[in-house]
């Protein structure tokens, strides 16, 4: 029988790498984007077998890039299931300190790339024989839908628009495509940068009813059970948060 084929942006780092190997735990080959992270990438083949892997190299900061990209894959992959779009860019800055540049990267990378990439790939996913059709799973974020924090405006402002984007699609592209999101807390700290650090993230914890924070394979499972299982599922966002949202 014939595997069904994921496709992951940014699928080589953190949740991203957790996600692919989850898809491949699952049965399916995977095709993975990345942008800097090509030692990262080139050990998933590896790791995933029996699962095959693409690599591909794409920058969604590009939006031509990205339709260029959309177009190739949907001509020589004869195949997609699941696409992903994880990738994104995330950072604080306060308004005083906005420019456009960084507010229009912000849009690009994590609400107009999906969006192009899903225009391009959407033939394929409606072609899919999986139960319950194609799946697209877009990885949002608890903090732009309605838990706002501080210093950042452009960051939340680009991930709203990609939940939109889920609400919207989850309609026309029904009944084939199912459309869904994720929506994450905190599953795995950044490595820089001022949410590094230990007390900033021990007062973040202390609102958690979990008291604790995820892990990228917590993400994971939930984007996998939303791609595979959630036969009769679209147009939702399910929070992994361990509780963030109530308080």
């Amino acid at each position: 029988m014939e595997r069904p084929v994921a496709l992951i942006t940014g699928g080589a780092k953190r949740v991203g790498r957790a996600i692919t190997h989850a898809l491949a735990r699952a049965g399916c080959d995977v095709v993975v984007t990345y942008r800097t992270s090509r030692d990262e990438a080139r050990t998933i083949a590896g790791e995933a077998s029996p699962a095959s892997v693409r690599l591909i190299e794409l920058d969604l900061a590009d939006l031509d890039a990205v339709e260029r990209a959309g177009g190739e894959l949907a001509s020589s992959l004869g195949r997609l299931d699941i696409l992903v779009h994880n990738a994104s860019i995330y950072g604080p800055r306060p308004i005083a300190e906005m420019d456009a540049g960084h507010l229009l990267e912000m849009y690009r990378v994590n609400a107009a790339a999906p969006l192009l990439l899903t225009k391009r790939l959407a033939p394929l996913l409606e072609r899919s024989s999986l139960p319950g059709g194609g799946s697209i799973v877009a990885m949002c974020d608890m903090h732009a839908m309605g838990r706002p924090r501080r210093h950042m405006a452009a960051y939340s402002m680009s991930k709203a628009a990609l939940v939109e984007m889920v609400r919207t699609l989850a309609r026309e592209l029904a009944p084939h495509v199912r459309v869904n999101g994720v929506a994450p807390g905190v599953v795995a700290f950044p490595d820089s940068g001022f949410e590094s650090d230990p007390q900033m993230q021990q007062a973040y914890l202390s609102r958690v009813p979990l008291g604790r924070s995820g892990t990228p394979d917590d993400a994971a499972e939930a984007v996998r059970w939303l791609a595979m299982d959630a036969h009769y599922v679209t147009g939702e966002i399910v929070r992994v948060d361990g509780g963030r949202w109530l308080s």
